[in-house]
């Protein structure tokens, strides 16, 4: 695992989805054609959910159409959270991934999906099973992985637990744990992924991190030290989730992995001028925060 290549993911859908002002379809695709030049492993684009719970995402179906996907890398993934949702998105053959957001906080998941931790299990497994046939791949995200606001019990065992059921049981074979409130630091993320790498050696096991600016470096250090190859971030930190409390910190914020990345001289295989021009254009679609 240690010497497996870094996979950067970008998540345009997950700075965008929050956002009150509806950024029109053609400014949408645009930036992802952009991000598509950059080298990124996977772009996270949109979401296959109801336009009443998400507006701003509204619009994925024709994002994807203007998509320009001749000449990326880039892999596509959608994020859905139900079978119905999952139903739509396995029809487009240019989605990769499928993406579902379990959350191992019961008033998290409530919250977010409208489902209990048991019911979620369900769809999980519904879920897994059109992605097989469809040829696809579920990542699921491990919400509230290193903790929750609600005084929902948590503790790395319960997260390891759940991470070992969904594998074990349903054969999900990529896991984001995510940091969905900034809960986490070094020592937590260090002992999640250290303990779960090795326990489960054939899981890819990713970091979707929450941070404030001055947390990014050494939350990165403790995930790439700890064996995690996958991250994902949002130009700018821009983004988080509108499920969760209202004050969030931000995504992180890809230029700064990549410079951390950088600086331990490991490569990466982003074209920094296109990385570049896809900064300004960030700057141009989403407003100053």
């Amino acid at each position: 695992m240690s010497n497996s290549p870094i996979k950067l993911i970008e998540c345009p859908r997950d700075a965008m989805q929050g956002l009150h002002d509806f950024i029109p379809t053609e400014t949408k695709v645009n930036y992802i054609n952009q991000l598509l030049k950059v080298g990124f492993d996977t772009i996270d684009f949109g979401s296959f959910v109801s336009a009443k719970a998400i507006p701003q995402l509204r619009d994925t179906t024709e994002v994807l159409s203007g998509l320009d996907l001749s000449s990326t890398k880039s892999k596509l993934l959608a994020i859905v959270a139900n079978t119905r949702g999952a139903e739509d998105a396995v029809k487009f053959k240019e989605i990769d991934y499928l993406g579902f957001p379990f959350s191992i906080s019961e008033t998290f998941q409530q919250r977010n999906t409208n489902s209990s931790i048991e019911e979620s299990l369900t769809r999980v497994a519904e879920i897994q099973k059109l992605c097989k046939e469809s040829n696809k791949k579920l990542v699921v995200y491990i919400s509230m992985a290193f903790g929750n606001p609600y005084g929902d019990e948590w503790n790395l065992q319960v997260a390891a637990n759940w991470c070992k059921k969904l594998y074990e049981n349903l054969g999900i074979d990529i896991l984001a744990l995510s940091d969905t409130i900034g809960v986490s630091n070094p020592d937590n993320i260090k002992q999640l992924f250290g303990g779960l790498i090795p326990e489960l050696p054939n899981v890819e096991f990713g970091a979707h991190l929450h941070s404030t600016p001055n947390t990014v470096f050494e939350k990165v250090e403790a995930a790439y030290q700890a064996g995690c190859r996958r991250f994902d971030g949002a130009i700018k930190g821009f983004g988080g989730c509108p499920m969760a409390t209202d004050d969030l910190t931000g995504n992180m914020p890809t230029e700064e992995m990549i410079s951390y990345f950088n600086s331990q001289n490991l490569g990466i295989n982003i074209d920094n001028s296109e990385f570049q021009k896809s900064m300004m254009m960030a700057l141009n679609v989403f407003p100053n925060k």
